[in-house]
């Protein structure tokens, strides 16, 4: 047994020193170059792609991170665009509504301030329907204005609404005058938004710009109110009248709010 025994560790010791001689060996060494030189650029290419889909994986958690951040951020100035447009909507009904008080507050009539909820889509008539009726007091012929000037008169009252005909359209006339040289005319509707000044005589001095108002002969639209300018003047060689063209003070596209004048003078006619 003591013999075996040597004879194995004889062996063994043998074999651990082949193995050493060989890995000192040129053989060794080339073998190991040689596999490090193909090992290496897979090595590289490896840890390379694991880099890079590190990377991706990292920046597609950032780029989602960031595109959740644009989306809230986006939200956030839609909203605040929102509130800008409502304040700014606000400020403007305020300054229209200043505009009517104050002309309730300058005229001894009793005005109903009212809002225009619908309009005519036909291109032959020019009327409009506001939120206000006969409960609310509103009549036949009223008339209806802003503080610019003359809208029109009440066509058809309900009990909840009424519509409006504007001087612009032509089934409209409005008796008028000149305010600076009262030369008298009568405001009738056009198909342009605009208004004739018909039956001016030819001699009767009038200018480009001059102011018309209601000359309150009508019986209609109490005296002093403005209707427009005039836009136009043509005075022709023959005939008793001028071609007169009167553009409105009211932009009749964009009346959003209105005053009924409830109280017009109760005109008398001259025998009755």
């Amino acid at each position: 047994m003591i013999i075996a025994g040597a004879v194995i560790l004889i062996v063994l010791n043998g074999i651990v020193f082949s193995i050493d001689i060989i890995r000192k060996s040129t053989v060794y060494d080339a073998a190991a170059r040689a596999a490090i030189f193909f090992v290496a650029p897979v090595q590289a290419v490896f840890h390379s792609s694991i880099r890079f889909v590190d990377g991706l994986w990292t920046h597609y958690f950032w780029l989602v991170s960031v595109g959740h951040e644009n989306e809230e951020l986006k939200d956030a100035l839609a909203l605040a665009k929102q509130k800008n447009h409502r304040c700014r909507e606000l400020s403007l009904e305020n300054e229209r509504l200043r505009e009517l008080v104050r002309l309730q507050q300058q005229s001894p009539y009793e005005f109903l301030a009212a809002e225009v909820i619908a309009r005519d889509p036909s291109p032959w008539y020019q009327t409009i329907v506001i939120d206000k009726g006969t409960d609310d007091g509103v009549s036949k012929l009223d008339p209806v204005l802003t503080a610019k000037g003359i809208v029109g008169h009440v066509l058809h009252a309900g009990s909840d609404h009424a519509t409006i005909i504007l001087i612009v359209d032509r089934n409209s006339s409005v008796d008028a005058m000149i305010q600076r040289t009262r030369a008298r005319g009568i405001a009738k509707g056009t198909d342009n938004w605009k208004c004739r000044f018909e039956y001016t005589l030819r001699k009767r001095d009038v200018k480009i710009d001059d102011i018309v108002i209601s000359s309150g002969f009508d019986q209609l639209y109490p005296k002093g109110f403005r209707v427009g300018h005039v836009s136009k003047v043509v005075r022709r060689n023959a005939g008793l009248f001028q071609d007169i063209e009167i553009t409105p003070f009211v932009d009749f596209k964009k009346l959003e709010e209105v005053m009924v004048l409830l109280n017009p003078p109760d005109y008398k006619v001259a025998g009755s």
